[in-house]
């Protein structure tokens, strides 16, 4: 094994699913004819199954209900370092002058 991961194309991908689910080709057929592993064919229509036109998104891509996501974690990280903040300081101003 070289150890190089092969990347493919989302109509790459799309193809083999639809020779699988269309033409009624085995998925080891599948894998045998295009040279990837009957693991990776079934991942690819299980993941095509589940999210149907937004799977396969590319390099650096999210899906948008995952992009969401990692918006909405950042906001929420965000609005807890100012609530944080504006915690000590009400505590400080609180104390009064010494």
């Amino acid at each position: 094994m070289s150890g190089k991961r092969c990347s493919f194309t989302r109509e790459f991908k799309v193809e083999a699913v639809r020779m699988v689910v269309e033409d009624g080709m085995s998925q080891a057929q599948v894998s045998r004819e295009l040279g990837v592993s009957r693991e990776t064919v079934s991942r690819w229509r299980k993941q095509l199954e589940a999210d149907g036109e937004q799977a396969f998104p590319g390099h650096g891509k999210l899906k948008p209900a995952d992009e969401e996501l990692a918006k909405l974690r950042r906001e929420n990280n965000r609005l807890r370092m100012e609530n944080d903040f504006l915690k000590k300081v009400s505590a400080y101003f609180a104390k009064g002058p010494k």
